[in-house]
């Protein structure tokens, strides 16, 4: 019996059936024993709610792996909105729209509703009730979701007063800078071995600037773009709020010959003058957006990377807030990723472990903010995580 033919008839699967489709789809091994042990049919998948995936004994599965069998079982409510229907899992609305509900940019948003029933006990949500699964399907939760945005504006002006900051830290690092005669280019495994390109940082940044390009696209065409604004602004305020951590603690060598970097000199007893001066070169730094193309040349910044934050971080927001069918996008903006952090190190602006532990950073708190808010026992209160735990 092909596949077509059993999903026409996904009422009456039996748990045979059930793992016939997950060895199609190459879900992982674990999966598969879940569901074996565990006695899933058909109708147990067309009755899944999100919650589910995240309980016992779903829990115990890795991110990937969850993430996989997740899509595998909404694609199959979403080609059966008929038999869900006649389960009482949806209602007359739901299956008039089955059709037409498409979402251009941004799949990925469904675990941002799970607050919407964190007070719902986990017995009735995985009860035949047609007025609560019609309530809390994930396309209808998402519409829900409201854009607040007055916290996006608290976001922004969190990463403006971190840029600040930054710029003016950028400044101090800058006039401690280690003396070039005395203290020469560190060894470095990739600056050792690839000569100096001066046209390549230049090439960084209109890399960069063309992710921005594609970013705000995005935001453009995206439903949630209030949300997933101030998610980027919240990591990127975070992001170079540590890094100004790193650059005050310990000051490295300049990486290359060809820069021409000492100490700023200032009038000697003028605390006010001198403070003053560092403000405005400060705000030259902020208003430029710390980009070489715009004038801004800086010294001392150099642990680590903030390039490769913002080469990085605009790539794993296009690719986690687009369509996963939008492959070719992703594929090119991990190639921008990857060269712009090449040209980098090409123009030999950064030690390779600057930009090694930006990228690392940078992608880890992405990782963790993202795992964190898939998380739907974090947005339970904490009477009802005490009770989930016992």
């Amino acid at each position: 019996m092909s596949f077509a033919t059993m999903e026409s008839d996904i009422i009456n699967w039996t748990n045979k059936d059930v793992l016939d489709l997950l060895h199609k789809e190459k879900i992982s091994g674990l999966v598969t024993d879940i569901c074996r042990t565990h006695d899933l049919d058909g109708q147990c998948l067309l009755s899944f709610v999100d919650r589910d995936f995240y309980e016992y004994p779903f829990d115990q599965l890795k991110l990937g792996d969850r993430k996989r069998f997740i899509l595998v079982v909404k694609k199959l409510q979403r080609n059966n909105r008929a038999a869900m229907y006649e389960l009482g899992l949806c209602d007359d609305q739901m299956l008039a729209s089955a059709s037409t509900n498409i979402n251009f940019l941004g799949t990925n948003l469904s675990h941002l509703s799970y607050n919407l029933h964190n007070k719902i006990p986990t017995e009735i949500s995985r009860g035949r009730n047609p007025e609560f699964v019609s309530s809390f399907t994930p396309d209808v939760k998402a519409s829900k979701l409201k854009p607040e945005v007055w916290k996006t504006a608290i976001a922004l002006g969190y990463v403006f007063l971190v840029t600040w900051v930054t710029a003016v830290v950028m400044v101090i690092v800058h006039d401690k800078v280690p003396d070039m005669k005395k203290y020469p280019p560190l060894p470095d495994l990739f600056l050792d071995n690839v000569p100096h390109i001066p046209w390549a940082f230049d090439m960084c940044e209109i890399t960069g600037s063309l992710l921005m390009a594609v970013w705000l696209i995005v935001l453009f065409f995206h439903k949630h773009r209030f949300i997933i604004l101030r998610r980027f602004f919240a990591l990127a305020g975070t992001v170079f709020l540590l890094r100004c951590f790193t650059m005050l603690i310990t000051s490295l060598s300049v990486p290359g010959s060809h820069l021409k970097c000492e100490p700023r000199s200032y009038p000697p007893a003028d605390d006010l003058t001198v403070w003053g001066r560092r403000l405005r070169q400060a705000y030259d730094i902020w208003s430029g957006a710390g980009m070489s193309v715009r004038g801004v040349r800086t010294c001392g910044d150099y642990m680590f990377s903030g390039h490769t934050v913002a080469l990085t971080l605009l790539n794993f927001f296009i690719t986690e807030y687009t369509s996963r069918n939008l492959y070719l996008l992703h594929i090119l903006t991990w190639v921008m990723n990857m060269f712009g952090i090449f040209f980098i190190l090409a123009a030999h602006e950064h030690y390779s472990i600057d930009v090694f532990i930006a990228f690392y950073i940078t992608s880890r708190l992405f990782l963790y903010y993202h795992t964190l808010s898939n998380n739907q026992a974090l947005m339970q209160n904490d009477s009802s995580r005490l009770v989930s735990c016992s």
